[in-house]
């Protein structure tokens, strides 16, 4: 898998498209005309809240039981 980099979308015409940085083309080989295959990953809150359970601005982890050793964790 390539390198991670963020892009805006953009209005081309009717559509919505990404301009791809001049240096990942060149480290790619990319050339004008040619086919790439591109993955999206759409920061999501919602969905890290529930895969992760804990995101910035969330109040700390305070466990409810004793652990084995009879204290609080």
């Amino acid at each position: 898998m390539g390198d991670m980099f963020k892009v805006k979308v953009r209005k081309i015409g009717t559509s919505l498209g990404v301009l791809l940085p001049k240096r990942m083309l060149e480290e790619q080989g990319i050339k004008e005309g040619e086919e790439v295959e591109i993955g999206i990953l759409k920061k999501d809150k919602e969905l890290l809240d529930k895969v992760f359970g804990i995101t910035k601005g969330s109040k700390p982890f305070k466990r409810e039981k004793t652990d084995r050793m009879g204290k609080l964790a």
